[in-house]
């Protein structure tokens, strides 16, 4: 008993001797009692509390005064119905599912998107894939008219559509220049996300010249998009994306997802692209396209240093669109590196494509291009893109009758003649059918994520020069046992899935 009462006089001893040490510390203000928030007690400074009460005001004023001018778009379609005809019946069954192949009613399709009045007599951006197909489409106005609208254009190739309403003294939205606009800034994107109308949305650029391969299936499409973190989610598409000013700077378009719903990024087509596109559309009804008449890819580092290149920028010229090419036809060959196009810098595929979309077709532009640290220059006269693209026939690929491949350590690709049927169901050119097939590539050599195996025919060696034709082992064996480790050899390549060639740099190990 008295060892616990012992024991209980000195825990209060302890407790009180750690409190007066505690006001005794106080007093001196040796230490400061508080939450787990560190505070000194002051006040933010008024200018502090003037600055973003004034980013705030600034983000409501954007927002009045631009909302107006967005709608949202109803789009109704019909979906027809599937049939039968045409799969995989298996033998003996075809009257079993012909009782199936009946008629059936057309079901219709609802979709909703978003867009911008441009024009006070009711001229309307958005997006193709927005009323593409459409059959019906309705604007609804903020201020809660609707109107029936006409599709005046669409253009897939730059995901850009023109509809008019029948209107008079509609509120607009002012375009931009987004040449202007600079990653970091911030941005506000407005329209009508999964079914909520006129929704507001606040972030920053986070990229230009954004090329998202896949999303316009034309060979002609121009991917040059503005990156963005301000939410966008389905019926976003169409909307605008509106910099500090006020301005439009792009049409929002697409969201990066693995859900297909927003998780951190999206994209904005450029404004200065869609209003050529528009201005197109309303005069001719149709996109006037202009092409150089070449397959071309953004450089590497391995193409920069094989070509000669003081900087890894550039578009390297694959190969052609055909004999009457006009790029051909002025001297440019495969494995030339366009830097320059009537004076302007060419960093990546989406410049060229914009400067020479801006040019038009039958205008000769003078192409500035580096062939393996020689400049030239070459006037080439556009030519007008075909309106009906031709569709590229796939041909399969059989292991009967594959000739016995070579390996090319230095290059980790092994290779071998074209099987006569893999030729016949590609229906190769001459000129392909004489390359060699990869047949395997390794995993730790130069050509990995380089070359496709079963897919690529090596047709020539670019550099070193003299080029000359690949059209057996030995024609490979002179350019390859010549080289060195860590020295380039310059290949043109025909895929046979894309039915084109392109130009690889490959470091020899």
């Amino acid at each position: 008993m008295a060892s616990s009462i012992s024991r209980t006089r000195f825990g209060a001893a302890v407790a009180g001797a750690f409190l007066g040490g505690l006001l005794i510390a106080s007093a001196f203000d040796w230490t400061h009692v508080g939450f787990a928030q560190q505070s000194n007690g002051s006040k933010p400074p008024a200018q502090e509390v003037k600055s973003l009460a004034d980013a705030s005001n600034a983000f409501v004023a954007i927002s009045e005064h631009v909302t107006p001018s967005v709608v949202s778009i109803q789009v109704e379609s019909t979906q027809k119905p599937r049939s039968l005809r045409g799969r995989n019946v298996p033998p003996g069954l075809d009257d079993f599912f012909k009782q199936f192949d009946a008629p059936q009613r057309a079901e219709p399709v609802e979709a909703s998107g978003s867009g911008f009045i441009v024009s006070k007599d009711g001229y309307i951006l958005t997006n193709n894939h927005v009323v593409a197909d459409a059959d019906r489409v309705t604007v609804k106005l903020t201020d809660g008219r609707e109107f029936t609208a006409k599709v005046v254009g669409t253009d897939p190739t730059t995901d850009v559509a023109v509809i008019k309403i029948d209107a008079t003294n509609l509120p607009t939205a002012s375009l931009g220049d987004d040449n202007l606009a600079r990653v970091g800034e911030w941005v506000l994107a407005i329209g009508n996300p999964l079914g909520l109308d006129f929704t507001v949305t606040a972030g920053i650029v986070s990229a230009k010249g954004r090329a998202v391969r896949g999303l316009l299936p034309s060979q002609y499409a121009i991917s040059d998009f503005i990156q963005t973190d301000a939410a966008i989610n389905p019926g976003n598409s169409g909307g605008p994306l509106v910099n500090s000013r006020g301005e439009v700077i792009g049409i929002n378009s697409a969201i990066a997802s693995t859900t297909g719903y927003y998780s951190g990024y999206g994209f904005a087509i450029p404004i200065t692209l869609a209003k050529d596109v528009m201005d197109d559309l309303i005069k001719y009804g149709k996109v006037r396209r202009a092409a150089l008449g070449v397959s071309i890819q953004d450089v590497d580092a391995e193409d920069a240093r094989a070509a000669g290149l003081s900087s890894i920028a550039g578009v390297k010229v694959g190969g052609f669109s055909g004999d009457d090419s006009p790029s051909r036809k002025a001297g440019i060959e495969p494995g030339d590196v366009i830097v320059s196009l009537d004076g302007h810098e060419v960093d990546r595929v989406s410049t060229l494509q914009r400067l020479v979309r801006a040019a038009g077709p039958g205008q000769t532009v003078n192409v500035g291009v580096v062939r393996f640290g020689t400049k030239k220059t070459f006037p080439v006269k556009l030519v007008a893109v075909p309106d009906d693209e031709a569709v590229a026939t796939r041909g399969g690929v059989s292991n009967n009758g594959t000739p016995e491949p070579v390996s090319y350590d230095k290059l980790g690709v092994a290779v071998a003649p074209i099987p006569q049927e893999l030729a016949q169901r590609s229906e190769l050119g001459d000129q392909f059918r004489r390359g060699l097939l990869v047949t395997d590539v390794n995993t730790n050599g130069p050509a990995f994520h380089k070359l496709i195996e079963e897919r690529d025919i090596i047709v020539e060696v670019l550099n070193p020069q003299p080029r000359h034709a690949v059209t057996s082992q030995s024609d490979l064996d002179k350019t390859i046992n010549s080289l060195k480790s860590g020295q380039y050899v310059t290949l043109l390549i025909y895929n046979i899935d894309a039915q084109a060639t392109r130009v690889e740099s490959l470091r020899v190990q």
